[in-house]
């Protein structure tokens, strides 16, 4: 192709100049979304901060009413606390009038439960010990407790009132309590406000316990590292975006209740808050002129027509060490002067790299003195031998008496006898055959789908061929042979060349010069 005729890079990339509709199109429709993003997120965190406000004046309401039915139950029970029958006519009324509690107790000023409603609780006459217990009892003073477990083993807050004589002398107190793991008032107040996107209702105490949470099993549970619960147990109401304790983002409005220094939070998921953001970008998005869609496809098209060269090109620059990769760039269609430029560099490159590569691996695994194979060669072939499962036997050839030759002739002349054997070897092989040297004088000659006695045959005529060549200077020489199959003699590699090292072996304990089957 010529040079000429191919589009210049530059011209194409100008063309695409038309993107800056897009990139204006896109920047606007981030803008509506960022804008949009933070209404939804303000919007949501304010309507929870008022739905918890008006929770939070409710529950205060309610708590007010229970403080204020205690404090005429207490006056009613002052003149009572000897009198049993009256003392449990007054706990049943209180606990039937309005359904506020779970339960009520009295208790006189011994610390002592001298009646309760429900009878069942079984706990009259039992003796209030521990600081959760008496709390109500050392306060001397109308009281919301923090929860603590009552005697009946329920885990319990407290709204008592002092009972006190006609004197001013503290005769004791009256309770009535809240279950907090049942069914109870705040149950009636909070748990009416059903969700199908994520969004509950908590309420927390002073010491940062969960009292209400519409996941019952959380009950009693203290949190710590919320900002929302630390503001709100300071009295504090407004509203911010929080991960809560299961480390879920959540917009959480808050208000306190002053009566009792609870707190309400309100919270819903972040990501439920945002989930019609997507619809209402997508809705903006196919208002758009559909001209504006129409450049996006024709930009699309031709950066796709540029882009697919250069991408073939990297594919096949990234696979170098792959045999098709030559093809893979040759058949790429660089049809713009920069691709072409670039298409032709490579095919230089990888042919230099795969002729550099291709003499480095023969480089390495062949033995520079006899072009055999060398050990790490032998190791390749047998690893694919091994993955095929093909049988083979293994020849393990040594020259007999080599030591007399180096010590009488030098090592050059060493080393032309162990390059004549090779050659031997070589001429004798099949196509298909391994041939390796070992080390030293040792050589290994691998042959596929050959049994033992066509092994034999082999090895005896290599045998005879060495045996009958003369070499300058030195003569004639012999060699001994161990001969194994694989998988006659042993069904693993390793094996198998051990025996045929073991059978060279033997044949050099009897009289060298011979072959020996393992």
């Amino acid at each position: 192709m010529a040079f000429h005729n191919l589009i210049d890079l530059r011209r194409l990339i100008l063309t695409l100049a038309i993107a800056a509709t897009s990139i204006t199109l896109i920047n606007s429709l981030h803008a509506i979304y960022a804008v949009q993003r933070e209404e939804l997120i303000a919007g949501a965190l304010n309507a929870n901060r008022v739905y918890a406000g008006k929770l939070a004046e409710t529950s205060g309401g309610f708590l007010r009413s229970a403080q204020s039915q205690l404090a005429y139950s207490a006056g009613v029970l002052a003149p009572l606390m000897e009198n049993e029958a009256g003392l449990a006519n007054e706990a049943k009324r209180l606990l039937t009038q309005t359904e506020s509690f779970n339960s009520v107790v009295i208790v006189n000023a011994a610390g002592v439960i001298i009646s309760t409603s429900p009878e069942t609780l079984q706990v009259k006459g039992r003796q209030l010990v521990t600081p959760s217990e008496r709390q109500s009892l050392e306060a001397k003073r109308p009281l919301i407790t923090e929860p603590f477990v009552a005697p009946s083993g329920n885990l319990v807050i407290s709204i008592s009132h002092p009972v006190v004589a006609a004197d001013g002398s503290y005769l004791g107190y009256v309770a009535g309590t809240i279950y907090l793991q049942a069914t109870n008032i705040l149950n009636d107040i909070l748990g009416k406000h059903y969700h199908d996107d994520g969004s509950y209702i908590y309420v927390v105490d002073r010491s940062r316990t969960l009292i209400y949470h519409p996941q019952k099993h959380r009950i009693g549970e203290r949190i710590s590292g919320n900002s929302v619960i630390e503001a709100v147990i300071l009295g504090q109401s407004g509203a911010q975006a929080v991960t809560n304790s299961q480390g879920k983002a959540m917009l959480a409005g808050y208000a306190a209740i002053g009566e009792a220094g609870w707190g309400v939070v309100a919270q819903r998921p972040k990501e439920a808050t945002l989930a019609g953001l997507d619809n209402y970008v997508f809705s903006v998005v196919s208002k758009i002129l559909p001209i504006e869609l129409l450049t996006l496809v024709l930009i699309w098209l031709t950066a796709g027509s540029i882009s697919k060269p250069l991408r073939q090109l990297a594919h096949g620059a990234g696979n170098m060490d792959d045999g098709n990769s030559e093809a893979t760039i040759s058949g790429t269609r660089s049809w713009y002067f920069e691709a072409e430029q670039l298409k032709l560099a490579l095919l230089k490159g990888v042919r230099l790299m795969h002729g550099k590569i291709n003499q480095l691996r023969l480089d390495s695994s062949t033995d520079p003195m006899t072009r055999l194979l060398n050990r790490r060669g032998l190791q390749e072939a047998l690893e694919r031998y091994e993955s095929s499962g093909q049988s083979f036997s293994a020849i393990s050839v040594d020259i007999d008496h080599f030591k007399n030759v180096n010590d009488t002739f030098g090592h050059d002349v060493g080393d032309d006898v162990i390059k004549e054997l090779a050659n031997i070897i070589r001429t004798s092989a099949r196509k298909g055959d391994t041939l390796c040297r070992a080390g030293g004088e040792e050589f290994l000659l691998i042959l596929p789908d050959t049994n033992l006695d066509m092994a034999k045959e082999v090895a005896e005529r290599l045998r005879l061929q060495v045996a009958e060549r003369a070499i300058p200077l030195v003569g004639s020489i012999t060699i001994s042979l161990g001969i194994a199959h694989r998988p006659g003699s042993s069904d693993t590699i390793e094996s198998v060349l051990k025996l045929a090292d073991h059978a060279l072996y033997e044949a050099k304990r009897t009289g060298r010069n011979r072959s020996v089957v393992a």
